[in-house]
Order: structure tokens, then C-alpha cells, then sequence
């Protein structure tokens, strides 16, 4: 008898709790309204009723049709990089890349290395051309606590997706071989440009993200305007707070 009455008990609370959250929701309304109608009442004028009608979407096509030249992007998307602190250097290939790499590693004395797994940075051959250094390859033991590997690191090696030379930003993105880690926790991070994936605008960035659906969208996408920065503590301009202190981008070609 106990467990019939407290199956009835039960179902008659499962029917009376929609009304009872209906109730809320229309005294939650009656407020809102009530709070509307006061501010419209100070500022002398009717509370709009409709929504506002919005006959332009996206970017005017002016903006869309804007384009630097290969030149400009590049010279643009230097200078502006360099204004919040990065480092912008020209190589001619990728082999000239690695040898880039390799000096400044030795300049530096890293010990530890972490790249994402990646053929473009395969071909850099830091394992060869740095034997006395711990290169780490992302993911490619899944055993190892990669986050931890990461944050030790000397420097991370990144391979950009693009760059926008009007805000002198570029863009990487995370999967299971470029994990996100790579350009967040090292000292310094080395991000790899191909000049052909230097655009203008932001949003030649994003149109092919768009055009992919969301079921192809990478785990991540990340936008790296020069080194982490933060002036949350009582204003004072701190560098490598969340993320290097240090980033390099070469552009190849």
C-alpha cells in the first residue's frame, strides 16, 4: 500500500509541476515588463513591441572586396605584430625554416622541444639537426601527460591555418596532432606562416571555417595577436602571464 500511495504522490507532483513553472515564468514576465515600462516612461517614449528590422547582415561589400597586395599584407602584417611585442622573420623555404630553428634553439640552450605532429614540421629534421635536445612530437605517445610536456617545454612549434595582416593576427588551429598546448604553455612559442596563407581581413580567416559545416570544424581555433598579455592587476602591462612570453613568426616563401 506504501509504495502505491507514494507512486500516486509521485505522479500527481509530475503533473502540477508544469503549471507551477508556468507561473513562474509569467510573473518573471510581468516584471520584465513592468521594468520596461518604467525606463520607457523616463525616457518619454512608447516601449517598442516589434522587433528592430535588420536590413543589412554581415560586412558591407566594400569591406569584402578590400584587398592588400601581397606586399602590403606582408609589410602590414608585420609592423602590426611587432607593435604588441612579436617577432616577424623572412625565410625563403621551410628548410630554411629549420635552420633558422635550429640557431636560435642553440642560441637559446633548449633542452626541450614540442611540436605538433605535423609532415610540414617532420621535414624541419630537429631530431637530426639537434641531437643533444629533447624534441617532443604531440600525441605521438599517447602515455605521456602531453599538457605537462608542453608547459615544460623551452618552445613550441606551431604550423599556422592563416594570418590577417590588418590586426596581425594568425590562426591556429587544435586536433589530435595539434594540440592546442603546443602554442599555449612553452617560454616561447614559433609559429610557421606560408606568405600565400597571408590574407587582409579577419574574415578570409573564417568564410572557409563557414563553408566547411560544422561537422568538419577543427577541435579549436585559436587567434595569436603577438605574446600573452594582461593588465588585469591594478593596470600593470605583464607579459607571458597566460601563454608565452616570446613568439616568432616565419614566413616561408
Amino acid at each position: 500500500m506504501a509504495s502505491a500511495t507514494n507512486t500516486a504522490n509521485n505522479a500527481n507532483d509530475e503533473q502540477a509541476q508544469p503549471s507551477w513553472l508556468a507561473e513562474l515564468e509569467q510573473q518573471s514576465r510581468r516584471q520584465q515588463q513592468t521594468f520596461i515600462d518604467h525606463i520607457s516612461s523616463r525616457l518619454g517614449r512608447p516601449r517598442a513591441t516589434e522587433p528592430p528590422q535588420h536590413p543589412f547582415r554581415g560586412a558591407p561589400t566594400f569591406w569584402n572586396e578590400w584587398s592588400w597586395n601581397e606586399q602590403e599584407r606582408i609589410e602590414r602584417f608585420t609592423a602590426h605584430f611587432q607593435e604588441v611585442g612579436g617577432h616577424v622573420v623572412s625565410v625563403d623555404s621551410l628548410e630554411a625554416a629549420g635552420e633558422w630553428i635550429v640557431q636560435y634553439a642553440q642560441e637559446l640552450k633548449a633542452r626541450e622541444i614540442v611540436r605538433q605532429q605535423l609532415p610540414e614540421l617532420q621535414q624541419l629534421r630537429l631530431e637530426q639537426r639537434l641531437p643533444d635536445v629533447h624534441i617532443a612530437v604531440w600525441n605521438e605517445n599517447v602515455q605521456i601527460d602531453w599538457r605537462a610536456t608542453a608547459a615544460g617545454a623551452d618552445i613550441g612549434i606551431v604550423m599556422a591555418d592563416g594570418a590577417a595582416a590588418y590586426t596581425g593576427t594568425v590562426m591556429v588551429t587544435s586536433s589530435a596532432v595539434q594540440g592546442r598546448s603546443v602554442s599555449l604553455l612553452p617560454t616561447v612559442c614559433i609559429v610557421l606562416l606560408y606568405k600565400e596563407n597571408l590574407h587582409t581581413r579577419l574574415g578570409e580567416l573564417l568564410i572557409p571555417m563557414d563553408q566547411r559545416g560544422r561537422e568538419q570544424l577543427p577541435a579549436g581555433v585559436h587567434f595569436i595577436s603577438g605574446p600573452s598579455r594582461s593588465s588585469d592587476i591594478e593596470n600593470d602591462l605583464t607579459i607571458g602571464v597566460h601563454g608565452p612570453g616570446i613568439i616568432y613568426t616565419l614566413l616561408i616563401g
